[in-house]
């Protein structure tokens, strides 16, 4: 029985090198490509699965759903989307509005009906006591330029003038 030890194997390489050989390995390149091929499906599923991952975890926050229930609940709001059916899309995750830590939120939800689009914009702060998120800001606007602030909603008659009307909410930051 032979035992090679590190020191073995070290002295064997060290004398191809004084002697001038070469102690190389030779790989085929199908099996190069085969490799790449490999390693590109793996990191491709990974960014996949990990997209999928954080889009999920965006919609099944306390937040979101917060935000989305207070759309749903505004009258005025669902009219001028023409919703029901309201679809709700995925976050755009390099949108520099978009930012969550410990104790704030604030996210711009895509969402659609029937006669239009816009963003949901959102903003809530997490109660420290109760650990729960709080919906602190909620405005929709919509592609034409209207914005409906869903924490305060317009009456259905002055649906209208709530359009023309957008000096009390912030949204200064938003594109």
């Amino acid at each position: 029985m032979c035992f090679v030890t590190l020191t073995d194997v070290e002295r064997i390489q060290w004398s191809a090198v004084t002697q001038g050989k070469k102690a190389s390995m030779r790989i085929s390149n199908s099996h190069l490509q085969q490799l790449t091929i490999f390693t590109t499906v793996l990191t491709g599923g990974g960014i996949g699965t990990m997209y999928y991952l954080l889009q999920k975890n965006f919609a099944e926050s306390d937040y979101h759903r917060l935000a989305l229930q207070e759309l749903e609940a505004c009258p005025v709001a669902m009219e001028s989307l023409g919703a029901p059916p309201l679809k709700v899309h995925n976050i755009h995750l390099t949108d520099r509005y978009n930012h969550v830590d410990k104790h704030t939120a604030q996210i711009k939800i895509p969402v659609t009906g029937i006669k239009t689009g816009g963003y949901l914009y959102t903003s809530s702060l997490r109660d420290p006591n109760t650990n729960r998120w709080n919906l602190k800001q909620a405005v929709l606007k919509l592609r034409e330029g209207n914005v409906i602030d869903l924490l305060n909603p317009p009456s259905t008659t002055a649906q209208t003038q709530a359009a023309e009307h957008t000096d009390s909410v912030d949204i200064g930051r938003w594109h």
